[in-house]
């Protein structure tokens, strides 16, 4: 298992409105190589569910989806 409290990479996507996040995430994700551990930030509720969404289309996993306190973060590992 992947060790997602030291992800190698953070984008940080708090406050961007849908789908900011997602598109912050794509846009970064292309240029990162195989096994890649990102953390996505962001207090936009509807990313819990396009990020996951996204990820198994895009063949990428999902680690994890922690809530903190003001926002959430998404871990995953690109393919």
């Amino acid at each position: 298992m992947t060790d997602t409290n030291d992800p190698d990479v953070t984008i940080d996507s708090k406050d961007a409105s849908c789908p900011g996040p997602l598109m912050d995430l794509i846009g970064k994700v292309k240029n990162l190589d195989s096994g890649t551990v990102v953390e996505l930030q962001t207090t936009e509720r509807n990313s819990t569910t396009d990020v996951p969404e996204w990820l198994e289309e895009a063949g990428h996993d999902l680690l994890e989806i922690e809530e903190r306190d003001e926002y959430w973060s998404i871990y995953l590992e690109v393919n």
